[in-house]
C-alpha cells in the first residue's frame, strides 16, 4: 500500500546492530555450522567458484564435500570458515557434507541442486506473493497458476525482513521447493521469472527473495555506495548519531522536517499556523476518520493535509491527564492538543498513542490538530483502531472521548508543488543502508547469476535524485559481489501516483548502465492500484531479458526504445532501437503521442508508423520542437514491436 513505510522498533534495530559483529552462531560452540543459505533444498550456482562458509570452534579443521569434490580449511580465530568449490555442472540432487575434525561433528544437507541463482529484490510489487494477500487484488488466474506449480527444480530462499545499522553476516530464512502449496508464498514476479527461465534453460533455478514493501532505493544501498552522492554526504555522521543517541537523531530529523514544512506547507507558515485552537475551520472540508484520504474524496493527493477535531470537556478536565489514540497515520504526523505539541511519529503502520499532560486539556472547548505528510499511496489517519482520548487521571470520573467520525480537513500543500521531503535517518525501513545491511550484506558472497529488481515507487517525487541513486545501487551491489552482475529491473507500472519522470529516470539508468535491462509495464498496470495483479508478463519479460543479457540468446527482450528525431516540413520522424521485426500499433491507431513547438506547450498529436519510424504531426504545431509518448502518470500508449513488447514512455526534450 505504501512507498515509505516502517516496521521494527528502533530498539530491535539497535539490537541488530549489536549482533552485527558476530558471524553466525557463537564460535564458543563446538558444532560446525554452515550459513543458513546452505541448507536442504538449496540451489548452488553452476559454472563458477562457489563460496561455502559458516562457523565452528577457532582452529577447527572443516571439510566440505559435494559430488566429486572435497575442500578443507581451518577456522580462523574469530570462529569463521570459508571454502570455495570449483565450478559445478548443473544437475542434482546432490548431498553437501560439512564436517569438523571429530567424525560426530558433521552436517549432511540433502536435495542440493546446481543451476542458476538469482536475487529478487525491491519493494511491494516484488514482495507480493502468488497467493492471496489481505487488502490487495488477487493475482490474475492465481488459482490455476498455483495448481500447476509443481516444479521441483525451482526453489525460493525467502530472506526474513531485517533492518540493521551495520552489516550483518548471518541471514534468516529457508529454502522451499516449488509445490502448489509452497508457491503461494513465493514472490509472484520471481516465480513467473523462474518458471520461464527454467523452461528455457532446462536447469534448476533458485530465487533468493529479499524485498520489503514501501522502501526506497537508499535503504537497499550501502553506506559506501551512497557516500559519493551529494544528497547523502553527511550520512555517515547521521548514522553514527543514530547508533549513539537515537533520541538526538529523532530530534534532528524532526528539525529538518520543520525546516521543510515552514516555507512549503501553508498550514505551517510562521505566524499563521493551523495548529492552534483559534483557527477558523468553517470553510474546511469534512472527512470521516479513520480512512485513507484517497478513499475519501482526495484520490490523487500526495502532500500535507491538516485535520482538526473539536470536542467539549467538563470542568474536571482541567486537572486530567490522558492518552490521545489516533490509530495509524500514513506516513508522518505531528499532533497538537489545544496548540500544545503532543507527538510526532514517522511510519505508516505504527499506531499513534500520545500522552497529554496536566494542564493541556481545558474545560469546555478543546481541539486536536494533526498535520499529516504523505509521500505516496493512501495518506491520512487510517486503520481499524478507534480514535479516542482515554483519560489516565482522574479515574473513573471521565469517560473516553470518541474522536472517530467527522473531522475538518484542509490541504496544506501538494508534493509536486514543492521540493523533495528530507531524507530520514531515524531507524525506520526508509533509513539509508538499513535493508542493505540487514538483508543483502548477509547474502554475501553467495554465488549468483544476477539480480531482478522491482522498486522505485518509494522514490517518487525524487526523480532527479533517482537518476543517480539507482545506478549507484547497481554499482554498489556489483562491487559487493565482486562481479559485473546482470541487473534486470521493472519500469514502474501506470498508476495515478507514479510520474513519467520516474519512468524516465529508470529508462536513463538502463541506457547509461552497462549489462542492465528494463522491463516495460505500460500494458499491465492499474491506475487505482499500486499493486497491479497481472504479474505474469512482468516475470516473462524479465526471463526474456535474462536469456538475452545473461545467457547470450539471440532474441528480442525489449519493446521499441526511442533513438533519434528528425524534423522536416512540420513533421517529426522518430527512429527506434529494439524494433523486434518491426513496429506495430496494438489494438487500433497509434495513441499516446503529444507534440510541442518552441513555446513548449504540448498538444495531442497524430502518429503513424512509416516503416521503421513513427511520423508525428500536430494540427496546432506548425514547427515541431519536441515529442513525448506516454507522458502521464497513467499513460495510454499502444506502440509495440512485433515481438509483442511495449515501448517505454519517453520525451525527446529530456533535460
Amino acid at each position: 500500500m505504501k512507498y515509505n513505510g516502517l516496521g521494527q522498533s528502533l530498539t530491535g534495530l539497535l539490537a541488530s546492530a549489536c549482533v552485527a559483529l558476530l558471524w553466525g552462531i557463537s564460535p564458543a560452540q563446538a558444532a560446525v555450522a554452515p550459513n543458513p543459505l546452505f541448507a536442504d533444498h538449496a540451489v548452488l550456482q553452476q559454472g563458477t567458484n562457489v563460496p561455502v562458509w559458516g562457523t565452528a570452534d577457532p582452529g577447527e579443521a572443516v571439510t566440505v564435500e559435494i559430488a566429486d569434490q572435497t575442500v578443507s580449511t581451518t577456522t580462523g580465530a574469530g570462529g569463521n570458515w570459508l571454502v570455495h568449490l570449483a565450478p559445478l555442472k548443473a544437475g542434482g540432487p546432490f548431498t553437501l557434507t560439512i564436517s569438523g575434525k571429530d567424525k560426530q561433528n558433521k552436517i549432511v544437507l540433502g536435495d542440493i541442486l546446481v543451476g542458476e541463482v538469482w536475487v529478487a529484490g525491491g519493494q511491494s510489487n516484488m514482495e507480493r506473493q502468488l497467493g492471496l494477500r489481505v487488502g490487495q487484488q488477487p493475482i490474475v488466474d492465481w488459482e490455476n497458476e498455483v495448481a500447476a506449480a509443481n516444479h521441483p527444480q525451482i526453489r525460493q530462499f525467502g530472506v526474513a525482513q531485517e533492518k540493521s545499522l551495520t552489516p550483518l553476516r548471518t541471514v534468516k530464512g529457508q529454502w522451499d521447493v516449488c509445490t502448489p502449496e509452497a508457491v503461494k508464498d513465493f514472490t509472484a514476479v520471481g516465480y513467473f521469472f523462474g518458471r520461464d527461465l527454467q523452461r528455457a534453460r532446462h536447469v534448476p533455478v533458485g530465487i533468493i527473495h529479499a524485498s520489503w514493501g514501501g522502501t526506497p532505493a537508499e535503504a537497499w544501498t550501502s553506506e559506501a555506495g551512497l557516500r559519493p552522492l551529494p544528497d547523502f554526504a553527511d550520512l555517515s555522521e547521521q548514522l553514527k548519531t543514530l547508533i549513539a543517541d537515537p533520541e538526538a537523531a529523532r530530534r534532528r530529523y524532526e528539525a529538518k522536517l520543520e525546516t521543510w514544512f515552514l516555507p512549503n506547507d501553508t498550514g505551517s507558515a510562521e505566524g499563521a499556523s493551523w495548529k492552534g485552537p483559534e483557527v477558523d475551520t468553517d470553510a474546511w472540508k469534512t472527512m470521516t476518520l479513520p480512512t485513507l484520504w484517497e478513499d475519501a474524496g482526495e484520490p490523487d493527493l500526495n502532500g500535507v493535509v491538516w485535520f482538526r477535531k473539536t470536542f467539549d470537556l467538563p470542568a474536571s478536565a482541567a486537572n486530567a491527564t490522558a492518552e490521545l489514540q489516533l490509530g495509524m497515520v500514513d506516513d508522518i504526523d505531528t499532533t497538537w492538543v489545544n496548540g500544545v505539541k503532543v507527538g510526532t511519529t514517522v511510519g505508516y503502520n505504527i499506531a499513534r498513542k500520545y500522552p497529554v499532560s496536566i494542564g493541556v486539556l481545558k474545560p469546555g472547548r478543546n481541539v486536536v490538530a494533526v498535520r499529516v505528510l504523505d509521500t505516496g499511496g493512501g495518506g491520512g489517519i487510517w486503520g481499524d483502531q478507534k480514535l479516542q482520548l482515554v483519560f489516565k487521571s482522574p479515574v473513573p470520573a471521565l469517560t473516553p472521548v470518541i474522536l472517530s467520525g467527522p473531522w475538518r480537513y484542509r490541504i496544506g500543500m501538494r508534493l509536486e508543488d514543492g521540493p523533495p521531503t528530507p531524507i530520514g535517518v531515524t531507524g525506520d525501513v526508509g533509513t539509508p543502508t538499513v535493508l542493505y545491511n540487514g538483508m543483502i550484506a548477509p547474502l554475501l558472497p553467495y554465488a549468483i547469476a544476477g539480480v531482478i529488481w522491482y522498486q522505485g515507487e518509494g522514490n517518487v517525487h525524487r526523480e532527479q535524485q533517482y537518476r543517480s541513486l539507482f545506478p549507484a545501487l547497481i554499482a554498489d551491489w556489483r562491487q559487493a559481489w565482486g562481479q559485473d552482475l546482470p541487473f534486470l529491473f521493472v519500469q514502474i507500472a501506470p498508476h495515478r501516483d507514479m510520474t513519467p519522470e520516474l519512468r524516465e529516470a529508470q529508462l536513463l539508468a538502463w541506457q547509461h548502465t552497462r549489462k542492465t535491462a528494463m522491463v516495460v509495464t505500460m500494458d499491465c498496470g492499474d491506475a487505482n492500484d499500486i499493486h497491479p495483479p497481472h504479474k505474469q508478463p512482468v516475470g516473462a519479460r524479465l526471463a526474456l531479458a535474462a536469456r538475452a543479457l545473461a545467457y547470450g540468446e539471440h532474441l528480442e527482450y525489449s519493446g521499441p526504445v526511442f533513438d533519434a528525431m528528425k524534423i522536416k516540413s512540420g513533421k517529426a520522424t522518430l527512429s527506434f532501437t529494439h524494433l523486434g521485426r518491426g513496429l506495430m500499433a496494438k489494438d487500433g491507431p497509434l495513441k499516446g503521442f503529444t507534440i510541442a513547438g518552441a513555446d513548449k506547450v504540448f498538444h495531442p498529436a497524430r502518429a503513424v508508423i512509416r516503416g521503421k519510424t513513427v511520423v508525428v504531426t500536430g494540427k496546432d504545431v506548425a514547427q515541431p520542437v519536441a515529442v513525448r509518448y506516454g507522458w502521464a502518470n497513467v499513460p495510454a500508449g499502444n506502440l509495440f514491436n512485433k515481438a509483442g513488447l511495449p515501448a517505454s514512455p519517453f520525451r525527446t526534450d529530456v533535460n
